[in-house]
């Protein structure tokens, strides 16, 4: 498999994963996506909206939007679980059309990164992807283990996108239009 069709599976799967997510965000009692739990961000809501802040941020750079650390400076955080998981779901959407985009030679490109007062720093397309997509990885494990102390069972994540198992999920599938 070419290194481009790999990222286009893992956005996809991305996509799928956060879905998982938000659907459980969805069932919540009131008050338990704000309250404070134990992780490196003190709530689902804080660790949500690090991930879509630091999706943005990452996006930006692999698009050459030139907005670099002032995503940060405009990003809002949201208070409600519907509106993050509609913006959530936008900017998956973008991340897979951007991947679908990207060729093989697009992964080796570098791109300048925004690192504030360490300056500028050319990065090359693959590996900022590789970034995102493990940082989106390791804080959804944190929202999954938070969710274990909610009322709301945390939803299986570890699966991809094999031959088996998509027949075990075709509705997330075609609902997202992943098939």
């Amino acid at each position: 498999m070419r290194m481009s069709e790999h990222f286009r599976r893992m956005a996809r799967n991305n996509l799928w994963s956060n879905d998982r997510i938000y659907r459980a965000m969805a069932a919540l009692q009131p008050g338990e996506f704000e309250a404070e739990r134990t992780s490196f961000f003190p709530s689902l809501r804080e660790t949500l909206n690090h991930i879509l802040s630091v999706d943005l941020y990452y996006l930006d750079m692999i698009e050459e939007g030139g907005e670099g650390r002032k995503v940060f400076h405009r990003f809002v955080d949201f208070d409600d679980p519907a509106a993050l998981a509609k913006a959530q779901g936008a900017f998956d959407r973008r991340l897979v059309a951007c991947c679908d985009r990207l060729g093989e030679a697009d992964l080796d490109r570098h791109v300048l990164s925004d690192r504030g007062e360490a300056g500028q720093i050319p990065e090359r397309i693959g590996d900022l992807l590789a970034h995102l997509f493990l940082h989106e990885i390791h804080h959804r494990g944190q929202v999954h283990a938070m969710l274990s102390g909610t009322s709301v069972a945390p939803p299986p994540l570890d699966e991809f996108f094999l031959d088996y198992d998509l027949r075990f999920r075709g509705e997330e599938v075609e609902r997202l239009g992943l098939g």
